[in-house]
């Protein structure tokens, strides 16, 4: 609405518009929140009935005489407090939305929160009109200061208001324009009071389009009620009790199948519209709501005029006057037969669900969200043995069901496909459980679960379990795994034995094969069954054997014997057959049974004690001939010590009595020979032990040892006995670092692995031998389970020889293993190389392919190497004279070392065994100063004499002397009180050193 206003202020003080207070409706149409959409229809109906006339204070024709009926709203209120509002807008909102609204509460549709003015905010008409104009509504509620309601101001009482203003000028004007719609105009210039003197002036523009759109609408609002109604399905109906009296809405006829033209019937008339078996209790219905009061409601049957049943429920309100008298019923009817019809068609599918559910075998339990349970069937009573009552209103989680898994630990509450569904929204099926009845008795069941969904809902408000009795199945399934166990046991008899057992027939096609002959031929059972014995597994040089294995078992029976026979990868087994022949119940022969005992490796340990006894024989041999060996080489040895020493003094004698001296070169000549000579003597000292070490395992001496030396010495003897067509190259730094190790060792080492490289090399190649200082750290020594975290150096050898298959190159380390010919290698050299690698701390990597050579790589240890200072060879000790006793049944070295002796200013006395030894200490008692004696003689070995003369003199000094073990020998000395041990073969010098270290620092 626009509105310009000029107010010219006379003579008079200014006078306010019409009072508005007298414009609020102060008994407003209410509602309570619990109340129905359709309490608001029947409420603005009623209000409907009633004309509000609208008086002006003119008599122009364009004013006078409008009724309005104002209906068009309802306030929900709430302890005197306003919650929201409901107009005609919503009720054709819903009319438009087609949902049925019987049932819909007002504060579901109301507006809320509604616009409102507090009391003491209005001033005058157009304050309320400006409000009304700026949320574009028709209805204002009006609130006390406290927040309660006061009333109601309404578009058309505003109206109302304005024209009951006295004007002596008034314009209605109805224009047009060509480009606008309809506008309607009024103008008033003045304003007087009741004696007609004019108070103020006014020039007022007042647009009052919105005006008769107001009456339009309101004109129009019964048509839109009843459209609401039509399109709900409803009537509204007005009982004048007093009068018997009915006013209908116009729909109300068709919700009994009568034409419009039908008088609206009274009260006994409406109960000849129904069907006659319900008439008697809508009339009782209602007397009784007559008499109580209050609100009604009734559902009945009515019968159309074509014979058709229609369901219809009236809804309404007794109504009484000032002396408790009832009056008037207002109400509404609607029409139900779709409900019912579906109610119907419910109960009929929930009787027929029932009844299946009933006669299902299975029991069925339906449970609310928090897993209680609110129904079940009798299938469910009988198989958990329990009553409905007892049943319903438990949980899942209830201490009164015991249940086990299958395995007879408790099934937990939580696992329960029930309680899984709830929680996942997804079924389980087939979850097998015990549950024991109240009588103790166990039951199996098998569940499964459903859930159920709301529309738009994706969490489960119940669940579905069904469950069978599977007890009988179970015992079943326990008698078949009894029976089936049994069968898997003996088959397994058959699986777990480490024996190759297969069937085949009499021509040889294989029935059946185990996992025992899968492990032994490599065969799996899809490869073997099906196949030819002979051409899956035998040899050329066996066919015969398997001829007549065939042969004898046909004959006889059985068959037993050993027989050589093929892998799936072409290896060569032995093994200890077996054969029986199978007979049908006819006693046909029809198969025989094999079983294979694989004795390859009991072949081969026998094969490696027969050469172990060998050894032993040969270490035995080894051992026994040490002795003499040494004693062989101690007087050589010595001799050319001698000789070394005499040669210079007898040539000086020879120039001092005139003789003419031989030459220089001479003199260096024999010179070279003589080192020649104790060269060799002691390489063969070093043989005799390396033999006692390989017989006897003995750890040998350990010393800081240059491996470059070692190795240069190695390609030197290879370059010198080897195959010219052999090349060698090497690669050694001049800063290696140095080992702690025994020399003969290492050296039997690098030798073993050259012998081999040259017999992988029959028509010649290179062997590159090459050293390196390198440091283990903790990433390469987790990946070496030998090696640890330091400094090593690493030798490597490498060959261009024919290479090693990659099944030769796990077995090389093996004792006795060899690809040599017999009688060539003993299979020893490389299980040594390993073991003396070992021993000093080390390991050893191989890799080899076929026709592409070998690479050996050791990696021994690392020490600091001290510098090797050139020293001042030490003066061999001299004598003072003393008698020393010399004992050993050799009498070479007897007399090489009476020799030694006195040539540095010693006295010497000899015996050849331990009785003779006895007999010159006893003569020459206190005389000898030391014993050197030999530890195994004849007649009396050296210990047995030794404990004789420490029975004759407690404080003899004595030097055991031994040829074979010096370990042994060492045992030996610390029992009888030996004070020094010489090894054999001995240097002069070392005879002097132990013989000065006895007699001058032991004193």
């Amino acid at each position: 609405m626009k509105i310009d206003e000029l107010t010219m202020r006379f003579n008079e003080p200014s006078t306010y518009l019409h009072n508005l207070y007298h414009l609020i409706d102060r008994h407003p149409l209410t509602l309570n929140p619990d109340s129905y959409v359709i309490d608001a229809i029947i409420l603005m109906n009623q209000q409907q009935s009633q004309n509000v006339p609208l008086h002006h204070f003119n008599s122009s024709d364009a004013c006078s005489n409008i009724n309005l009926q104002e209906t068009s709203y309802v306030l929900v209120i709430e302890s005197g407090h306003l919650l929201g509002i409901f107009t005609e807008r919503e009720l054709v909102k819903l009319a438009a939305s087609t949902i049925d609204f019987a049932d819909i509460k007002i504060t579901e549709v109301m507006q809320q929160p509604a616009i409102t003015m507090k009391i003491s905010d209005i001033q005058d008409i157009f304050t309320v009109l400006s409000l009304l104009h700026q949320y574009q509504i028709r209805h204002l509620p009006i609130l006390n200061d406290s927040g309660q309601l006061v009333g109601i101001v309404t578009m058309t009482s505003l109206l109302q208001g304005l024209n009951q203003l006295q004007t002596f000028c008034s314009l209605q004007a109805f224009t047009q324009e060509s480009c606008n719609p309809i506008e309607w105009c009024n103008r008033d210039f003045s304003r007087q009071h009741q004696q007609g003197k004019v108070i103020f002036y006014s020039n007022m523009a007042e647009d009052i389009t919105n005006l008769k759109q107001a009456e339009e609408s309101l004109r129009r609002s019964e048509a839109r009620l009843n459209l609401a109604l039509e399109s709900a399905n409803m009537g509204i109906w007005d009982w004048d009790i007093l009068t018997d009296e009915t006013v209908w809405s116009a729909n109300m006829w068709s919700l009994y199948g009568l034409p419009n033209t039908t008088l609206t019937p009274n009260f006994q008339g409406f109960l000849k519209l129904i069907h006659p078996q319900d008439r008697e209790a809508v009339r009782q219905s209602v007397t009784n709501m007559i008499k109580q009061g209050g609100q009604f409601a009734v559902e009945y049957r009515t019968v159309w005029p074509d014979g058709s049943i229609h369901w219809l429920c009236d809804k309404g309100h007794v109504y009484h006057n000032d002396a408790g008298q009832a009056i008037r019923m207002i109400g509404t009817t609607r029409d139900i037969t779709d409900r019912k019809q579906s109610e119907l068609a419910l109960r009929e599918s929930e009787e027929f669900y029932r009844s299946v559910v009933t006669a299902m075998s299975e029991g069925i339990v339906l449970q609310q969200a928090d897993g209680q349970i609110i129904t079940c069937n009798a299938s469910a009573e009988r198989i958990l043995g329990l009553s409905r009552e007892q049943i319903i209103d438990r949980t899942s989680d209830d201490g009164r069901w015991r249940t086990i898994r299958e395995d007879g630990s408790p099934f937990p509450s939580e696992e329960y496909p029930s309680m899984i569904t709830l929680r996942t929204g997804k079924p389980c099926s087939n979850v097998n459980l015990g549950i024991y009845k109240p009588d103790g008795q166990l039951t199996w069941i098998s569940i499964n679960s459903q859930p159920l969904y709301r529309e738009n809902e994706t969490v489960p408000y119940a669940v579905v379990t069904s469950f069978a009795d599977i007890s009988e199945q179970q015992a079943a399934l326990r008698d078949r795994q009894v029976a089936e166990q049994k069968i898997r046991e003996q088959a397994a008899l058959l699986e777990i034995a480490t024996d190759a057992i297969f069937v085949r027939d009499l021509h040889g096609e294989i029935l059946f094969w185990n996992q025992g002959a899968e492990r032994l031929y490599g065969w799996s059972k899809q490869e073997a069954i099906g196949r030819n014995a002979q051409e899956l597994l035998y040899a050329e040089i066996s066919t015969h054997q398997n001829k007549q294995a065939c042969k004898v078992v046909t004959e006889v029976g059985v068959w037993q014997g050993e027989l050589q026979k093929l892998t799936k990868h072409g290896k060569e087994v032995i093994v200890e057959s077996r054969w029986t022949l199978m007979r049908d119940a006819d006693g046909e022969a029809k198969s025989i049974l094999i079983v294979d005992t694989d004795i390859t490796h009991k072949k081969q340990l026998e094969e490696q004690f027969f050469r172990a006894q060998r050894l032993e024989s040969l270490g035995t041999l080894a051992s026994g001939i040490a002795h003499d060996l040494n004693n062989i080489l101690t007087p050589i040895l010595a001799a050319a010590q001698l000789l070394k020493v005499k040669l210079p003094n007898e040539q000086m004698r020879s120039a001092t009595l005139g003789g003419t001296p031989s030459p220089k070169v001479e003199r260096a000549s024999s010179q070279y020979l003589l080192e020649i000579l104790e060269n060799n003597a002691k390489r063969g000292a070093c043989l005799v032990k390396q033999v006692l070490s390989f017989a006897r395992g003995f750890k040998g001496e350990r010393i800081t040892v240059q491996l470059k030396h070692l190795i240069t010495d190695i390609i030197l003897i290879g370059k010198q006995t080897f195959p010219k067509s052999i090349e060698f190259t090497a690669s050694l730094p001049e800063d290696l670092w140095a080992v702690a190790g025994d020399v003969t060792q290492l050296h039997q080492v690098l030798m073993n692995l050259v012998v081999n490289a040259r017999d992988a090399m029959p028509d010649g190649g290179i062997i590159n031998i090459t050293a390196e200082n390198i440091a283990i750290d903790e990433t390469y020594a987790s990946m070496m389970l030998e090696a640890n975290v330091g400094n090593y150096i690493q030798i490597t050898v490498t060959d261009t020889g024919v290479g090693m298959a990659s099944e030769i190159l796990d077995k090389i380390f093996d004792p006795f293993f060899t690809t040599k010919d017999v009688g060539v290698g003993t299979g020893l050299g490389l299980s040594t190389v390993l073991g003396i690698i070992k021993s000093h701390g080390g390991f050893v990597t191989v890799s080899s392919k076929v026709g592409q050579g070998s690479k050996f790589t050791l990696f021994l240890p690392a020490i600091q190497a001290i510098p090797n200072v050139p020293t001042k060879e030490i003066e061999i000790p001299i004598g003072k004279g003393e008698l020393i006793l010399i004992v050993d049944d050799e009498a070479p070295i007897c007399e090489i070392a009476k020799m030694i002796l006195k040539g540095h200013n010693y006295n010497a006395l000899t015996a050849s065994n331990g009785i003779e030894a006895i007999a010159l200490y006893a003569q020459n008692k206190h005389r000898i100063s030391a014993v050197v004696m030999d530890m195994m003689m004849p007649e009396m070995d050296g210990v047995t004499a030794i404990r004789t003369l420490k029975k004759m003199n407690s404080q003899v000094r004595i030097i055991a002397s031994s040829g074979i073990n010096v370990a042994e020998t060492l045992s030996q000395a610390a029992v009888v009180g030996v004070q020094q041990v010489l090894p054999k073969p001995f240097t002069a010098k070392e005879l002097l050193n132990c013989l000065h270290h006895v007699l001058r620092v032991e004193n």
